[in-house]
């Protein structure tokens, strides 16, 4: 046993602990000033370093190489798992959508629930949008929370300024983010990599400062009010002043009692419906030729030009399509909250979005979904563990970028044999 190497290892992760720990646990502000707390860093300095000694010491024993041989089955299993689990998508997005549809009838919801499943549902169409953008075609997107905000602002406006419904909403918006998710593309066209991060970043922090800067059309800071959807006229509140364009209240419509709960539900259904319109329509494209070509871009630009595929028009209908989700995603929010201002996208929406990608797989349907629920929904599950809710989340992209660097679900296409035989991967 190697007790000089163990004790390096624990010294090393002892100080990068310390490094990480001191600017976030060792401040604290005491009557307007900052004081140090060494105890409180100190511990926590002592915990690693004894932990990481342990593990270091039990990993050079006989134990540790017999439980490293007896993890391995159970994670070859794992993996055999989640390639099954990858062949019926299907079979398994049906079965979540069935137990969704019946979750607001469950003695345990909610309106709170209602609200945080709705929010969950607007980010995995906002990580279909991403995922064509990032998953398939290759092209590292920060500003993608740029059309996420046209689309909320979009409905805002529209319906205040031309009194355009929600549904006429849906369509025109997606148009508005593709049409920028466009004239984003064009001056990136020959970039690549970081220099692609950048520009992307830049135009997503533009959408915002212009937000805020056009006071008279968005009320800038203060934010600008969006209409409730409706359906055929039946209004899902008991607000007359929503009944001014005429149009019956649902309660009244079907002579029930009036129960706030309706509205929620109600905008839980769309939402729940339109994501699973966005899966099926990721999942056709990805399968279509342009599918192919946003591939091939991804794995070899120079390959993909020598094939005679038009690297342009690839790249831009990527920046496009995916851009159009984000429009979606961004009237079903504004019209779940019914008030929106710039604070709601900021560039930390964009980076949430990215790792629902990455961490769900990139160009996988069902790991997005999964990573979307573990990253919006657990959380706000377990309220009392916010406080360290980035310290998980920082947490579970390591485990996951170690354990599968591909993310959750890795995505295998058909090789032409098992296309020609209708196998699966």
């Amino acid at each position: 046993m190697n007790l000089q190497l163990a004790f390096k290892e624990a010294i090393v992760a002892a100080l990068i602990s310390a490094v990480l720990f001191i600017p976030i646990v060792g401040f604290v502000l005491d009557s307007r000033s900052l004081v140090f707390q060494l105890a409180r860093v100190g511990v926590i300095v002592l915990l690693v370093f004894l932990g990481r000694l342990a593990i270091a010491i039990y990993r050079q024993q006989e134990g540790g190489r017999k439980l490293g041989l007896a993890l391995k089955p159970l994670s070859e299993e794992g993996t055999r798992w989640l390639g099954r689990m990858t062949q019926k998508q299907g079979q398994v997005t049906l079965a979540v959508v069935a137990v969704m549809l019946i979750i607001p009838a469950m003695p345990f919801s909610s309106n709170y629930l209602i609200q945080i499943l709705t929010l969950t549902l607007i980010y995995v169409i906002l990580a279909m949008g991403l995922n064509i953008v990032v998953g398939l075609a290759g092209l590292l997107d920060l500003g993608f929370v740029a059309f996420y905000a046209v689309g909320a602002y979009g409905y805002a406006m529209l319906a205040q300024y031309l009194d355009v419904s929600f549904w006429w909403a849906l369509p025109i918006t997606a148009a508005l983010a593709a049409l920028a998710g466009c004239v984003l593309g064009f001056p990136v066209l020959r970039m690549h990599g970081d220099y692609l991060a950048i520009v992307t970043l830049g135009f997503g922090e533009i959408i915002r400062i212009l937000l805020i800067n056009m006071v008279e059309f968005t009320g800038g800071p203060n934010g600008i009010g969006a209409p409730r959807p409706t359906l055929f006229g039946l209004v899902f509140s008991n607000d007359k002043k929503e009944l001014a364009d005429g149009g019956v209240f649902f309660h009244e419509f079907l002579g029930i009692p009036f129960s706030p709960a309706y509205r929620y539900i109600f905008i839980y259904v769309i939402a729940l419906l339109l994501a699973v319109l966005a899966v099926y329509v990721f999942k056709r494209l990805r399968e279509m030729p342009i599918g192919r070509a946003w591939e091939a871009l991804r794995e070899d630009e120079v390959a993909c030009k020598a094939l005679g595929i038009n690297h342009t028009t690839t790249k831009l209908s990527a920046f496009t399509l995916g851009a159009s989700f984000g429009g979606v995603g961004g009237v079903l929010y504004a019209a779940m909250e019914g008030f929106i201002n710039p604070s709601s996208f900021i560039f930390i929406e964009s980076a949430i979005i990215l790792a629902i990608v990455v961490l769900g797989g990139m160009g996988s349907i069902l790991g997005v979904i999964i990573a979307a629920v573990a990253i919006t929904l657990l959380p706000e599950l377990f309220r009392e563990f916010d406080k360290f809710r980035m310290l998980f989340f920082g947490l579970a992209m390591v485990l996951v970028m170690v354990w599968r660097p591909s993310g959750l679900l890795k995505v295998n296409r058909r090789s032409f044999l098992q296309v020609v035989k209708g196998d699966q991967p």
